[in-house]
C-alpha cells in the first residue's frame, strides 16, 4: 500500500467536531490522508454557538508547526483559524520559509469580536490578506461570505471588482468560491485562476443548518495539492471526492447539523 498523503492541518480546536480540529483530522483519514495538526486557539463551543476562544501563543504556534515540518515530508499545508495578527505573521514566515509546499487556504466567517480579547477580526483580516494570500497558492470561500465581505468594505477595490478578483489582487493564484450565481437559479463551483482563467462545476446546495459544509472540500483539495495534481484538475478531482462526504449528515444536538463522518 502507498503512504498516505501527509497535510498539515492549522487551525483551532473545536470540541464539537463541528469543524477545524480534529474534524479535518477525520476528514482527511477517510479521503486518503494523513492529519498533523498545529493548535493555533481552543474553543468552548458546542452545535448551538462558541461561548470563548483561547489564543495559542505565536511561539507555541510556530513550535508545533517546525517541529513536524523538520521531521516530515509534508506535502501540503491546510490553513483554517488564524484569530490574531501574530499567528498571521508566523504563518506567513513560515509559508516564506517553505514555499516549495502548496498552500490551501480556508477561509470563514470571522469569530464575534466579544470573543477575541486584543485584535479586531477586521484588523486580522486584514493582515491576512496582506500577509499571507501572497504566498497561497489555492484560496477557498463561500462566495456569499466574500460578497458580505466586500460589501461591508473589508475587501479593497472599486465597487464593480468582483471579491475574487480583489483576492487576486492581494496575490493569490487561485481563489474556489462555491455559491457562486453564474446565471439566475444556478450556482456553481467557480474557480478562478492566472490571466482570468475561470472553471467551474455543478454546486449542490448544503443542508439548511449544517455546519461547515466546505470542510471536506478544503481537506480533499489540500490532498490532491500534496499528491503534486495541477490545477483545475485537482479541483475537479477534490469536489468528486468530498460531495458524497459532505451529503451525509445528522443533528447530534440542539443546534447546527454535522457532516457524518463515520459512514463508510
Amino acid at each position: 500500500m502507498s503512504n498516505p498523503t501527509l497535510v498539515l492541518v492549522v487551525g483551532a480546536f473545536d470540541p464539537s467536531g463541528s469543524g477545524s480540529l480534529p474534524a479535518d483530522a477525520v476528514t482527511c483519514a477517510r479521503l486518503g490522508g494523513h492529519a498533523l495538526s498545529a493548535i493555533t486557539a481552543v474553543h468552548v463551543q458546542d452545535t448551538v454557538s462558541t461561548e470563548d476562544i483561547q489564543i495559542l501563543s505565536p511561539e507555541l504556534i510556530d513550535d508545533q508547526i517546525r517541529c513536524v515540518l523538520e521531521d516530515m515530508n509534508i506535502q501540503a499545508i491546510k490553513v483554517g483559524g488564524l484569530y490574531n495578527i501574530e499567528s498571521v505573521r508566523v504563518l506567513a514566515q513560515i509559508a516564506a520559509d517553505y514555499s516549495h509546499m502548496p498552500l490551501m487556504l480556508h477561509l470563514e466567517a470571522l469569530p464575534d469580536n466579544s470573543l477575541l480579547e486584543d485584535d479586531d477580526p477586521e484588523e486580522v483580516l486584514s493582515a491576512l490578506f496582506e500577509l499571507l494570500l501572497p504566498q497561497t497558492n489555492l484560496v477557498l470561500a463561500e462566495h456569499n461570505l466574500l460578497a458580505h465581505w466586500k460589501t461591508d468594505g473589508l475587501l479593497a477595490g472599486s465597487d464593480t471588482d468582483p471579491p475574487v478578483r480583489v483576492l487576486q489582487e492581494y496575490g493569490a493564484r487561485w481563489v474556489l468560491s462555491t455559491g457562486f450565481p453564474i446565471r439566475p437559479g444556478h450556482k456553481a463551483c467557480l474557480l478562478h485562476g492566472p490571466e482570468q482563467a475561470t472553471f467551474n462545476w455543478e454546486w449542490q446546495a448544503p443542508p439548511p443548518r449544517l455546519a461547515n459544509p466546505n470542510g471536506p472540500l478544503s481537506c480533499a483539495l489540500a490532498i490532491e495539492l500534496g499528491k503534486g495534481s495541477a490545477m483545475p484538475q485537482a479541483v475537479e478531482t477534490a469536489l468528486a471526492l468530498a460531495e458524497p462526504l459532505a451529503a451525509s449528515t445528522f443533528q447530534p444536538g440542539m443546534g447546527s447539523r454535522l457532516i457524518n463522518r463515520s459512514i463508510p
